[in-house]
C-alpha cells in the first residue's frame, strides 16, 4: 500500500453512497487501484496492487473477513 497520484484517473463512487458526499471513490492507476476520500479529492490516495484489491473485494462480497482477529 502506498500513495497514488490522482491526476488523470477516472474515479467511481459507490452506488450505495448517499447524497451527502460522505464516501470513498475508487480509480485505476496503471496496474493497480487507488482509493480516495470523496470529501477531499485533492488529497493523497491509497494505492493497492490489483491482486490485493481483488482479494479484498472477493472476501468482502463473500462475507469473509480475513483480517479480523
Amino acid at each position: 500500500m502506498g500513495e497514488a497520484g490522482t491526476a488523470g484517473n477516472w474515479w467511481r463512487k459507490s452506488s450505495y453512497s448517499g447524497g451527502d458526499n460522505n464516501c470513498v471513490e475508487v480509480g485505476t492507476t496503471g496496474a493497480g487501484i487507488a482509493v480516495r476520500d470523496s470529501k477531499n479529492p485533492d488529497s493523497d490516495a491509497l494505492a493497492f496492487a490489483a491482486g490485493t484489491w481483488r482479494a479484498f473485494t472477493v472476501d468482502l462480497c463473500s462475507g469473509r473477513n480475513s483480517t479480523a482477529s
